[in-house]
C-alpha cells in the first residue's frame, strides 16, 4: 500500500479496508513505518520505534474491535505505559538508565482490545510540564504545517504523527490543555473527556489533582467518537466515576444537535488574545449561529480570568515533587538539579517546600471554582466557545526553560493555555477542532466546552461544524 494513500484515510477507513480484505494489517503496519522514515528525521514526532513486534502482532490474531489492524502510537507519559516497553517521560534520567514499564495501563490495554496495533511511542516535553514538546533528553518535535514552529505539547509527538499521516489516531493526555494544545497547533481533533470517564489505573487513581486525562488526538470526529467509546467506563477500584453515555457516542455522529443556547468568548482579561485565536472562535459563534444556534456573549464570569492559577500551581507543583520523589525511588538515588531541566526543577523545588495544608487549600479552592463555573451551564446554556490558544503556534526554541529566568518558561506556557486549564480543573468535557487558519498557513482551534458528562453533545456539534468546514481536506507541507 503506498503511503499516499494510507494517509488519506482516518482511522475507522483503514479498518473498513482491513475487514472488507482489501488490505492486510501487515501492509498497514508497512506502510506506518515507511510514513514515519519519510517524515520523522524532520519532524521527531516517533522517539521509540515498536516496528518487530507490531509486524508480529500484525500477522498474528488482532483483537475484533473497531480499528482492527490500524497502526498506533502510545505517548510516552503517564498511562502510556505498557509492560516490557520504554517510557522515559521526557526525562534523561529515565533514558540514561534505559527505563521500561513493569505494568500496562487500562488505557493501553483498551487501545489494544480495540485492534489498534502499536509502532512506537510519541515526543514529549520533560515530565509533560510544558505547552511544547522540547526536551533536552529527545530534541524538538516540529509541526507539519511549517517546521520552524512547535507541534504543541505535552502531546506534540502524537499530534505531529496524526497531522502528518504517520499514523490515523494516537494516544494523548491532557493536564492543563494538553490534547487539545497540540490538536489546535496542528490541526487535529482533541476531545478532553470528562472527569472520569476514562479510567487512568491501575497504577493511578487520580493525577494532578484530578486536572489529568488520558484519550486521543484524530483527523475525524467519528474516530473520536469510536475511540471514546472504546475505553470509556470506570474500572475496579476507581476513586470515582460518572454516568455511563445513553448510547453509543458513534451513534452522536451525524445525530441532529437541535437548537442549542451557546456562549462565545473570545477574549481574556488577563492574557492577551492574538487577533487569529480570537477571530476562530467569533466566526465559529457565527457559524453556529447560520446552522441555527442560539449564540450570544455569555460566559462564566470566572474564565475570563485567572483566579484559580495560584491554586492550579500548588497542585501541580506538589504533583511533581511527588513525581520525583517517586522516580527516586525507582531508580534508587536521588534525584536533583543536574538531571533536569531548570524550570522542573523550580517545580519540583516549590512542591517539596510547599505544606499539606496549603495542598487541600488549594484543592478547596478548585472546587469552588468548579461550583461556580458549572452554575453556568446549570442557568440555561448548552455550550461555551474559545479560542483553543491565546497565540498562535510558537516557534521551536521560543518557551524553552532559561536557568536565569526561573519558572519563566512555565509561566509562558499557561499564558498560551487559559481557555484550556479551566476545564482540566472543572472537570467538563472541551473539544478543540480545526476551524481555523491563519494568514501564515497554521491552523487555529476553536475549543467547545459542554457541560459536565456531555461529550454527546460535544461529538454532535463537532460532527455538524465537520460538515460544513471540511477540514479532512487540508494537508500540512510534511505529509505523507
Amino acid at each position: 500500500m503506498k503511503t499516499s494513500e494510507y494517509a488519506s484515510h482516518d482511522a475507522l477507513g483503514l479498518a473498513a479496508l482491513v475487514a472488507n480484505g482489501e488490505v492486510s494489517a501487515s501492509e498497514l503496519v508497512e506502510a506506518a513505518i515507511a510514513a514515519i522514515a519519510e517524515l520523522d528525521p524532520t519532524l521527531n514526532a516517533v522517539i521509540h520505534e515498536s516496528y518487530e513486534r507490531a509486524r508480529e502482532e500484525a500477522r498474528g490474531d488482532l483483537p475484533d474491535g473497531p480499528f482492527r489492524g490500524v497502526p498506533f502510537l502510545l505517548k510516552d507519559l503517564a498511562c502510556g505505559n505498557r509492560a516490557g516497553d520504554p517510557i522515559h517521560w521526557g526525562t534523561r534520567f529515565l533514558r540514561d538508565a534505559d527505563f521500561r514499564a513493569r505494568t500496562t495501563s487500562h488505557v493501553v490495554d483498551k487501545f489494544e482490545r480495540a485492534g489498534l496495533v502499536v509502532v512506537g511511542r510519541s515526543n514529549v516535553p520533560e515530565l509533560g510540564a510544558w505547552a511544547t514538546t522540547e526536551s533536552e533528553a529527545y530534541g524538538p518535535c516540529r509541526s507539519p504545517w511549517n517546521p520552524e514552529h512547535t507541534s504543541g505539547g505535552s502531546s506534540g509527538g502524537a499530534a505531529a504523527a496524526v497531522a502528518s499521516g504517520m499514523v490515523p489516531i494516537a494516544h494523548a493526555s491532557d493536564g492543563g490543555g494538553s490534547i487539545r494544545n497540540p490538536a489546535s497547533q496542528c490541526g487535529l481533533v482533541g476531545l478532553k473527556p470528562t472527569r472520569a470517564r476514562i479510567s487512568v489505573g491501575p497504577d493511578i487513581g487520580e493525577d494532578w489533582g484530578g486536572m489529568s486525562f488520558e484519550f486521543a488526538v484524530s483527523r475525524s470526529v467519528r474516530d473520536t467518537a469510536v475511540a471514546l467509546d472504546c475505553l470509556q467506563g470506570s474500572m475496579p477500584g476507581d476513586p470515582y466515576g460518572v454516568a455511563p453515555p445513553l448510547r453509543p457516542y458513534a451513534q452522536e455522529v451525524g445525530a441532529e444537535p437541535g437548537t442549542l443556547r451557546v456562549g462565545v468568548l473570545a477574549r481574556h482579561d488577563d492574557v492577551p488574545v492574538h487577533p487569529d485565536c480570537a477571530a476562530a472562535a467569533a466566526s465559529a459563534g457565527r457559524l453556529l449561529e447560520s446552522l441555527g444556534h442560539e449564540v450570544d456573549a455569555s460566559h462564566p464570569k470566572d474564565v475570563a480570568g485567572s483566579p484559580l492559577l495560584p491554586h492550579s500551581l500548588v497542585v501541580i507543583a506538589t504533583a511533581q515533587a511527588r513525581a520525583i520523589e517517586s522516580f527516586s525511588e525507582l531508580l534508587g538515588r536521588q534525584l536533583g538539579p543536574d538531571d533536569m531541566d531548570s524550570d522542573n526543577w523550580a517545580l519540583a523545588k516549590m512542591g517539596q517546600e510547599g505544606s499539606a495544608t496549603r495542598y487541600l487549600a488549594a484543592l478547596e479552592a478548585h472546587h469552588r471554582y468548579q461550583r461556580s463555573v458549572a452554575a453556568w451551564w446549570e442557568e440555561g446554556h448548552d455550550l461555551l466557545v474559545t479560542p483553543t490558544i491565546a497565540g498562535p503556534p510558537p516557534r521551536v526554541g521560543e518557551m524553552r526553560p532559561d536557568p536565569s529566568k526561573p519558572l519563566d518558561a512555565f509561566a509562558r506556557s499557561g499564558a498560551l493555555l487559559p481557555f484550556t486549564l479551566p476545564f482540566n480543573v472543572t472537570g467538563q468535557p472541551a473539544i478543540s477542532l480545526p476551524l481555523h487558519m491563519s494568514d501564515a498557513g497554521l491552523p487555529i482551534g476553536v475549543q467547545l466546552v459542554a457541560g459536565f458528562g456531555r461529550e454527546d453533545l460535544l461529538i454532535r456539534v463537532a460532527s455538524q461544524l465537520e460538515q460544513a468546514v471540511d477540514w479532512s481536506a487540508r494537508r500540512p507541507k510534511i505529509h505523507a
